[in-house]
C-alpha cells in the first residue's frame, strides 16, 4: 500500500466522479424520490443523459420499443436500477480521455462483462443484492486505468513480457511497480469516498479469502472475473489462463442460504455467457462510437 500511495501522490489530474452523479445518488438516498427531479438533474449533463439512453436501449436490456426520453428510461429501469446506471455512467465519464496501453474499449468490455456475470452469479447464489454485485464488477479494475494511463512505458513493458510467458497480471505488476492495480484502485476508491464494501472488492478481488466486510460479494466478483478472463472478455484474452471452478476458494465462499449453485452446470453457464459476449461488445461499441 505504501508504494501505491507513493505512485498516486502528486497526480494532479486524477479522475473524479461527476458532480451531477453525486447529486443524483444523494437524491436516491432520500425516502421520497421524484423521478422528474432526477431526470431534470441528469439532463444538466448531456453526456450522461445520452449514455443512459444508449445503455437502456442496448440488447442487454431489451426494451420492447426504443426509449427516446430520459424520464421514460428512468421509469423503465425503476429506482433500484437507476443507481447502477448512474454509477456506471459516472465511472465511464470519470475515465474519459484516459486511454492507455489497455485501450478504453477492451477495458470497458471487461468491466461490463464482470459486472453482468457477477449479477448473474449473485442471483444464482441467493446473494441479497444483485445490483451491488453488478457495481462491484464494474469498478473492480479501476486501478488498471491508472497504471495503464499514467505509466504507459512501464505498463507496455509489462504487457509485452506477459506475451512471452504465462504470468498473472497482478504478479507482473508487482514485479514492475512494487504494487498492483488492487492497491492502486483501493487508493482511488478512498479518494472518491467509496463505501467500505466496494473498497474491499477492489482490493481483494484476486484474494477473496482476505475479505472481511462482505466476503461473499468479493467471491462473486472474483468468480465473474475468472469467467471473463477465459471467455474472451479480458483485454484481448489470455489463452494460457485456465481454472477449475470447483477448486477456486471463492466457489465455497459464495454458497449460502437460497443458493442454487449446488446444481450449477458450469459448462452450460459458459456457453450462456458466450451468447452475451457479442452483446457486451456491441454495448461498449455503441457507448464509445464517437471515439
Amino acid at each position: 500500500m505504501e508504494r501505491a500511495v507513493d505512485l498516486i501522490k502528486g497526480m494532479t489530474d486524477l479522475p473524479t466522479i461527476p458532480a451531477v452523479a453525486t447529486r443524483v445518488l444523494s437524491l436516491l438516498d432520500q425516502p421520497e424520490v421524484d423521478i422528474d427531479e432526477i431526470a431534470d438533474l441528469i439532463l444538466t449533463d448531456q453526456v450522461m443523459a445520452a449514455r443512459v439512453l444508449k445503455i437502456v436501449n442496448s440488447p442487454l436490456y431489451r426494451p420492447s420499443q426504443q426509449i427516446t426520453s430520459l424520464k421514460g428510461a428512468l421509469i423503465y429501469l425503476g429506482l433500484r436500477h437507476i443507481r447502477e446506471f448512474i454509477l456506471t455512467c459516472a465511472f465511464i465519464q470519470s475515465f474519459e480521455g484516459k486511454d492507455g496501453v489497455l485501450g478504453v474499449k477492451p477495458f470497458w468490455e471487461h468491466s461490463f462483462g464482470v459486472g453482468i456475470v457477477a449479477r448473474i452469479i449473485a442471483g444464482k447464489a441467493g446473494y441479497r443484492d444483485t445490483e451491488k454485485a453488478y457495481i462491484g464488477g464494474i469498478i473492480h479494475d479501476i486501478g488498471e486505468v491508472f497504471l495503464s494511463y499514467y505509466f504507459r512505458t512501464e505498463f507496455q513493458r509489462l504487457v509485452d513480457r506477459m506475451k512471452e510467458r504465462p504470468h498473472l497480471l497482478v504478479e507482473a505488476e508487482f514485479e514492475e511497480f512494487g504494487t498492483t492495480h488492487c492497491e492502486i484502485g483501493l487508493c482511488m476508491a478512498r479518494e472518491w469516498n467509496f463505501p467500505d464494501d466496494y473498497c474491499e472488492v477492489i482490493s481483494c478481488h484476486h484474494t477473496p479469502l482476505r475479505a472481511t466486510n462482505d466476503p461473499r460479494l468479493v467471491a462473486i466478483v472474483n468468480l465473474a472475473d475468472l469467467f471473463c478472463t477465459v471467455r474472451r472478455l479480458d483485454y484481448g484474452g489470455k489463452e494460457w489462463v485456465s481454472f477449475s471452478l470447483a477448486e477456486e476458494p471463492a466457489w465455497g465462499m459464495v454458497q449460502g442460504e437460497g443458493s442454487r449453485l449446488g446444481d450449477f452446470d458450469v459448462e452450460r453457464f459458459c456457453y450462456e455467457l458466450d451468447d452475451q459476449v457479442e452483446e457486451i461488445r456491441e454495448l461498449v461499441q455503441n457507448i464509445f462510437k464517437d471515439r
